[in-house]
């Protein structure tokens, strides 16, 4: 590329300026020249300067972590050139960005200062990214619009598509109070991936859905070449991204050498205006040098050699622009030196003041992982009921309490596999509609529209992504996984996103939403891929509440609840339920709330307890009804709730009884029975008179033949087993 820097045609250097004629204006055309050279000089100095900043940001942090100060260092270090360009065309506050860890000199262009990142270094309590819970690096700033970073590579994708999908509600719909100030009519959301990232799923899935909704998306991947020490020609077929991607209907490729500023300059320039004019998502690949090793955790000298290290040192974006500002005589040896001086100087007092900063308090360790300012346990959400129509089942339970709080919130949005009544507009009025396999959502298309509720493809990470990066914009997804079996492809978005965005951004960010979720087994036919029911491993994600109803009333109540709570909340609906004529309900108004962490006692006995949840509720009924006739009183008790748990009540009938069951559909090994046994043991040994007794299933899938399945899955009868046992002892 010619740098030349007046020959350069109308753009980044000369703002589009024509070439005026000679004549008369001869004159003033030389003296607007020099002007704007002044400020074109000017603009690439201080791009200059932001790119040696981040560049001796890492190096000082590099410093601070060999001096055991700083406990984790990954580096920005040649990606600079075109993270600069970037920010300087886009807007923080306006536009969005989804970050990962090399990006120092985007956040630098945006507005973070190098005291943020020292903050983020040493781990201080003022560290405005996170308060000591992220690594450096991990950027995150409510007012620039850069949403909290995880160190999972790739999911950051689908929350920038749910980010762009929640600018598009506010503008779409008319409902939402305020919505004119949440959004911005040409707003951009940037995405930030490196290339070996781009072997995730979720990259795809972006992209796919980037490209089928037509998103204002601007992607840039940051293709050094290597992820960690596996270099792209083993992640990508041919080494060359743009040219996998570049078919995909609607989405236009951009490429530049990302460590020349003034192609990468030109490249954005031009990225972001398309994508700005609304003509549809945008991708641009730069290719970048990676010249520190991948962190300090690596040594790139184990698989890189001399000569390849030595070409890359070649291409040094810091290097090749201050040969750029030398050979223009856009500034000399003495200014750069005087530039390298205020810099250091700059990282230098924001490194010494970041630690003499106080670190945070231990006893603040487990603030945050739920709201502090909502309480789903509390008595504001312990509604009275207003009862009405007659009774009815767990499915049409849940429908009208969406149909009602969708009327009630228009942020509240409602999608997944299958859940609309018909894609296709045309269709609507002469179909009845699907409205999900079970039909739990049948008609809220019809009533709210396409833009509320809507199909997802068939990709469970993509559902959840989407749905946390709407969330963090403030839109209340309430999303479906189809099969309880299916939702592992999501697992790292739920776990590692859903669960940890409140927590790791110190409170400055979250992502209250609803996963609702078809559980369980009992179906005569479901197999091992419908019928499973693994509650236990997601109580063992901090930052997920847990409901798991058994009737129809606790089904509205506890929906309810979830919705207007402000945790992400993941909402069982076991299968078996849905239609059964024992659990129906009247529906109990458009405000019927049960407080989370709020058993229900079911049955009242004096002889043992059991505790319960879902299916096995009514299993345990029948079960306690045939003790009865041997002359035991069994008390139940449907915990309702896992995460929180009704630890009161549970203390307070093991004390009564003296004898406890704990029954529940998962696998015996490692069931949430296992955890309230053990805590039971722990703080109530003194109160038992027999050893917690646990019913569940056995240690393996649930087989098709009904035979397996009934040996499989704990039953009425194992349930009385495990009573005649317990009083016996």
């Amino acid at each position: 590329m010619c740098h030349n820097f007046l020959a350069m045609k109308g753009s980044t250097l000369t703002n589009g300026a024509e070439t005026r004629t000679k004549g008369e204006a001869e004159t003033r055309t030389k003296g607007e020249a020099e002007t704007r050279s002044k400020g074109a000089a000017r603009d690439l100095l201080s791009a200059y300067r932001l790119m040696l900043l981040s560049r001796k940001i890492d190096d000082k942090e590099i410093q601070l972590k060999n001096q055991s100060q700083a406990f984790f260092q990954i580096s920005g270090a040649g990606h600079e050139a075109v993270l600069v360009a970037a920010g300087r065309h886009l807007r923080a506050g306006h536009d969005w960005f989804l970050t990962y860890y090399r990006d120092r000199a985007l956040a630098l262009t945006l507005g973070v200062t190098p005291l943020d990142m020292f903050l983020g270094s040493v781990g201080a309590a003022d560290d405005p990214s996170s308060g000591g819970r992220q690594m450096p690096s991990h950027w995150s700033n409510t007012r620039f619009n850069i949403p909290s970073a995880s160190s999972a590579v790739a999911t950051q994708c689908l929350h920038g598509i749910g980010i762009s999908e929640a600018g598009r509600l506010y503008e779409r719909v008319d409902a939402i109070p305020d919505r004119a100030s949440k959004f911005q009519q040409d707003e951009v959301t940037l995405v930030t991936i490196g290339e070996g990232s781009t072997s995730e799923g979720e990259f795809w899935e972006s992209i796919n859905t980037a490209c089928t909704r037509d998103l204002p998306v601007l992607y840039l991947v940051e293709d050094n070449g290597y992820a960690i020490s596996t270099p792209v020609e083993v992640q990508t077929p041919g080494g060359d991204l743009s040219r996998v991607v570049e078919s995909f209907p609607g989405l236009t490729v951009f490429r530049c050498d990302g460590t020349d500023y003034l192609a990468s300059d030109e490249t954005l320039r031009d990225a972001v205006a398309h994508v700005r004019a609304r003509k549809g998502p945008a991708l641009v690949h730069a290719n970048v040098v990676r010249p520190y090793s991948h962190s300090l955790s690596d040594d790139e000298k184990l698989y890189k050699t001399k000569e390849e290290r030595d070409a890359e040192a070649r291409r040094d974006p810091i290097v090749r622009m201050r040969d750029l500002l030398l050979s223009e005589e856009l500034a000399s040896g003495e200014d750069l030196a005087r530039l390298l001086a205020d810099v250091e100087q700059e990282v230098n007092e924001a490194a010494d003041q970041a630690l003499a900063a106080p670190k945070p308090e231990p006893d603040t360790a487990t603030r945050y992982v739920f709201s502090p300012t909502v309480d789903p346990t509390s008595s504001e959400f312990d509604t009275p009921p207003a009862p009405t129509g007659a009774p009815d089942t767990m499915v049409a339970a849940i429908n009208a309490t969406l149909r009602d709080e969708m009327q009630r919130n228009p942020r509240i949005v409602v999608f997944g596999q299958d859940v609309a009544d018909a894609s296709r507009e045309g269709a609507l009025a002469k179909v009845p509609g699907k409205g999900g396999v079970f039909k739990v959502t049948h008609g809220l298309q019809k009533l709210y529209g396409s833009d509320r509720v809507f199909n997802s493809p068939l990709a469970e990470a993509n559902i959840i992504g989407r749905a946390v990066g709407m969330a963090m914009r403030g839109i209340k997804p309430v999303v479906e996984i189809q099969f309880f079996d299916y939702i592992w492809p999501a697992y790292m978005q739920l776990r590692d996103e859903m669960a940890m965005v409140r927590y790791r951004s110190n409170n400055h960010w979250s992502c209250p939403m609803v996963v609702r979720v078809p559980i369980g087994g009992y179906l005569r036919g479901g197999a091992p891929y419908h019928s499973q029911s693994g509650v236990a491993i997601f109580a063992h994600c901090p930052g997920i509440r847990l409901a798991f109803p058994s009737n129809a009333r606790d089904a509205a109540g506890l929906l309810r609840t979830a919705i207007r709570c402000d945790d992400p909340v993941m909402f069982f609906e076991h299968k078996h339920l849905y239609r059964q004529t024992y659990n129906k309900a009247e529906y109990q108004g458009p405000d019927y709330m049960i407080p989370f962490g709020k058993a229900s006692v079911v049955r009242e006995g004096t002889d043992v307890v059991i505790f319960t949840w879902g299916a096995l509720v009514q299993r345990s009924i029948v079960a306690a009804q045939q003790a009865e006739k041997d002359g035991t009183s069994v008390a139940i008790v449907d915990l309702r709730t896992l995460v929180p748990l009704d630890w009161d009540t549970i203390a307070a009938y093991t004390r009564r009884t003296n004898r406890v069951i704990v029954a529940h559909e998962d696998q015996m090994t490692a069931g949430f029975g296992g955890h309230i046994a053990a805590r039971i043991g722990q703080e109530l040994f003194d109160e038992l008179d027999a050893p917690v007794t646990r019913v569940a299933s056995l240690d393996c899938p649930v087989a098709y033949a009904p035979v397996l399945e009934e040996a499989i899955l704990p039953g009425s009868a194992d349930v009385l087993k495990a009573i005649r046992s317990v009083v016996a002892y």
